[in-house]
């Protein structure tokens, strides 16, 4: 787990045990199961309230999940699963649980793109504060970016930090509307439920401009990793969303490259935004 490499992380790691009882005790639930695998800052696990099946969701917060809560509240079940009670103090989300809970990342016998572009349009609601401003989470982008890239021993070429810093500059230079963007929604984000075919989980919310929410799902390579494949989800959902292709391209590239000194999948990453540069 990415939390055992850092001593808050392993703090909380090592609270864990007295947080999934206390967080039992808070909200009533008859039976606590084993932990569901995939969790990088969080734990989540089956349980029972009554005769209802819920999840427990107990998590390190850190800046870019501190506002999950709000924005599940705000979708109300709209293409996200729904929040049934929390308590910020023990950073523990009580959730519907998704069921039989499949990725769409492994649904490769259904139209992906089709469902991605239905959530999506449930998903981009108007929104402002508490979120974080997208612009703002921008700047961080690229006062790091290249700090990052050199503590990581330049695994890529220049010009791909480059590129990802014009992105930003260009893209802020424009007003556009408020939406609430999920900024994590990949295939292993999408679940199969049963009171809708398919609810988005785990958001890291932001609010900015409607074309980034394209972003994480360019960049999705459990997608397909080619050029033909990446720019087909770019060209596809941009037009059937009616977003603007060109931002969402700027978006994608500039996001992937923050995001990829600290990812397993760094290469995969880096080959993205190349094709993205050309495309």
């Amino acid at each position: 787990m990415w939390l055992g490499t850092k001593p808050s992380g392993r703090a909380w790691l090592n609270r864990l045990p007295g947080l999934v009882e206390t967080a039992r005790k808070r909200f009533d639930l008859q039976s606590v199961g084993p932990p569901f695998t995939g969790g990088y800052v969080s734990l989540v696990l089956p349980a029972r309230r009554g005769s209802e099946n819920v999840a427990l969701k107990l998590q390190f917060v850190h800046r870019e999940s501190r506002h999950e809560a709000d924005a599940l509240e705000l979708w109300n079940g709209e293409g996200a699963c729904r929040l049934l009670d929390q308590d910020p103090e023990l950073g523990a989300l009580l959730l519907e649980r998704c069921r039989p809970g499949r990725y769409l990342a492994e649904a490769t016998d259904t139209d992906q793109l089709s469902i991605l572009a239905n959530l999506l349009h449930k998903l981009l609601v108007p929104a402002q504060a508490p979120f974080t401003p997208l612009n703002q989470e921008a700047a961080g982008w690229v006062s790091s970016i290249e700090k990052d890239w050199r503590a990581a021993g330049r695994p890529c070429e220049k010009q791909l930090v480059d590129a990802a810093i014009a992105a930003v500059e260009d893209l802020e230079s424009e007003e556009t509307g408020s939406v609430l963007l999920h900024q994590d929604l990949h295939g292993h984000n999408i679940l199969s439920a049963e009171r809708e075919p398919w609810l988005a989980i785990d958001p890291k919310p932001l609010v900015g401009d409607p074309a980034f929410a394209l972003s994480p799902i360019v960049r999705s390579f459990e997608f397909g990793h080619t050029r033909t494949a990446s720019l087909y989800r770019l060209d596809r959902l941009s037009e059937e969303l009616e977003l603007d292709r060109d931002r969402a391209r700027l978006w994608t590239i500039a996001q992937t490259m923050a995001w990829a000194f600290d990812s397993m999948y760094s290469e995969k990453h880096f080959q993205t935004c190349r094709w993205l540069m050309s495309g």
